[in-house]
């Protein structure tokens, strides 16, 4: 392993929860590029951990790059339902364009549905999770959340090494959010270890910048 994929590796990991799982109210599956959190979720849905499950995306900047046709929400539930989730227990919320909007739209759509909202399994790409648990807590701070994502290790989830740069910006982009978005409103505050954020500004020094705040 490339002394960038070992420091890439160390964000990977801490961005990983590892929360147990266990009965919720509802599955939440944030909408993406990456299809594999409609399996991820629909695997959940099946073991039986909840009674319906919310894909949440509509057009984002990279879905809209890979030209999806449908909103992220659309082609997820397609996705799940191809995996055996019944249509009658899905729910689609097809206008988020960012995280903020993935929680507070989805909060909107269960109350006007009516629909028990106080634990969710919240199903995200693996290097997303902990940013999106401290997205979520933030605008959305009652419900318990379990943060999950597909199994899939650093190693293994690039397709092709041209899909590895490109995860290693965002690992880098990412990290950096979780350290000043909390001073932004965006999300609430998560403990860095010096050797996270090490590996972070080493690799911003080797130049993965791309997905950095641009000031």
């Amino acid at each position: 392993m490339t002394e960038v994929d070992k420091n890439a590796e160390i964000i990977w990991d801490y961005m990983l929860m590892h929360q147990e799982l266990k009965p919720v109210d509802a599955i939440l599956v944030f909408g993406s590029h990456d299809t594999r959190s409609a399996e991820k979720g629909a695997e959940l849905f099946l073991e039986g951990l909840a009674p319906y499950i919310v894909f949440s995306g509509g057009f984002g900047s990279r879905s809209s790059n890979d030209h999806f046709s449908k909103p992220e929400a659309e082609i997820f539930a397609e996705v799940a339902i191809g995996k055996g989730v019944p249509a009658d227990k899905i729910l689609k919320e097809t206008k988020a364009e960012n995280s903020e909007h993935n929680v507070v739209f989805t909060k909107k759509l269960l109350e006007e549905k009516g629909l028990p909202s106080d634990t969710f399994i919240v199903v995200q790409k693996p290097y997303m999770e902990r940013r999106t648990y401290a997205t979520f807590k933030n605008f959305w701070p009652e419900p318990e959340i379990i943060m999950a994502s597909p199994q899939i290790s650093f190693e293994d989830y690039p397709a092709d090494l041209e899909h590895k740069e490109r995860l290693i910006h965002m690992l880098v982009g990412d990290l950096q959010r979780i350290k000043e978005y909390p001073a932004k409103g965006f999300q609430i505050p998560q403990v860095i270890p010096d050797g996270v954020w090490q590996a972070y500004e080493k690799l911003v020094a080797l130049g993965y910048t791309e997905h950095l705040i641009k000031e």
